[in-house]
């Protein structure tokens, strides 16, 4: 659900049409617009009333109104056409806008006979994700997510239920040591989350076809030095709360922030400077560097060396801090 509901992509735009001119130039206008897939057709009109009515009830998303001396200007280089977007997605706005762009401009040049030279010959490339596919981006990130999730609800909610039921106290009076203790609450469920990433990880490659161009053994350090982090916030989270239902909510607030400032969702270079300084101490986030570099560029441990050491520290420190707590609060 993630690989196919998470994307950025802008395809099937819907489109309202108002053509005042009906003739061949308008019609292939029109054609060309949609014949990428990134604008659809969905109602026509020969009234501009209608178009506003579309917009304003959300019954189509762009529209263009070519007027009636369209075929006449094009043929004098002045031709002119509007463009009208429901700007309510500013994200689906803004790349419409530019798509649609790009396609009248390319079409009015390919109808010259003779048209204009270009004082630029800009030859693109884009590296590691040719096709600019956010599945790409996005699929591989679902891996640490789904790691952030798993790792933290069920470490925090499985030692609360213990203190729920009032057997924590019976194995803390047991001769199992209090690390063998926090071991038997955070190992189990770190297998799970990697066993998970394997999942994950396969679904990707053979379902939705992500280029994996790393070396496994790079992304399962950096998933094991990131569930330090993940197992100590769970841990953390269970020192604080005193029924399952506490420890949920407070899974779930430390969890939205995380992911919300991780990059998954939102460049990191889009926020603001304050907000930027605070993503580094988020460990999802640089967890998520180093699968989607491992991913799509084949990053080693020599290009993400600094990742490594970051997420290393914080998950000693958050697991030291975590368990220290964990043993005063039982006492």
């Amino acid at each position: 659900m993630f690989g196919y509901a998470v994307s950025t992509d802008v395809r099937n735009v819907s489109l309202f049409v108002v053509d005042h001119n009906h003739t061949a130039a308008s019609r292939a206008l029109v054609d060309a617009l949609t014949s990428g897939g990134y604008f659809r057709v969905v109602e026509r009109s020969d009234r501009s009333s209608d178009l506003m009515l579309a917009l304003d009830r959300g019954r189509a998303t762009m529209g263009i109104e070519i007027p009636p001396d369209y075929s006449r200007r094009l043929g004098n280089r002045d031709a002119r056409v509007q463009l009208l977007v429901d700007g309510t997605n500013s994200n689906v706005a803004t790349v419409a806008l530019g798509y649609a762009e790009q396609i009248v401009q390319q079409h009015g040049l390919a109808t010259l006979a003779e048209p204009p030279p270009r004082p630029v010959d800009l030859r693109e490339r884009a590296w590691f994700n040719p096709d600019l596919q956010s599945r790409n981006y996005n699929v591989p990130g679902v891996v640490a997510t789904i790691m952030l999730m798993i790792t933290m609800m069920l470490t925090a909610l499985s030692v609360v239920r213990e203190r729920e039921l009032g057997t924590l106290e019976q194995l803390m009076v047991s001769p199992m040591t209090p690390g063998e203790l926090i071991a038997g609450k955070t190992l189990p469920f770190a297998i799970i989350a990697l066993f998970d990433m394997v999942v994950i990880t396969v679904i990707a490659l053979l379902w939705f076809h992500v280029p994996f161009l790393g070396q496994a053994p790079v992304l399962l350090l950096g998933a094991v030095l990131f569930l330090l982090s993940t197992l100590g916030l769970g841990l953390l989270i269970s020192t604080v709360s005193n029924t399952q239902q506490e420890a949920f909510l407070t899974t779930f607030m430390v969890i939205m922030p995380t992911m919300m400032l991780s990059g998954f969702m939102f460049p990191v270079t889009s926020m603001p400077a304050v907000f930027q300084w605070l993503t580094l101490a988020n460990p999802l986030r640089h967890y998520l560097e180093i699968v989607r570099a491992v991913f799509l560029k084949g990053a080693g441990i020599d290009a993400l060396w600094r990742q490594f050491t970051l997420l290393f520290v914080m998950g000693s420190l958050m697991l030291w801090f975590a368990a220290t707590r964990f043993h005063k609060t039982v006492r």
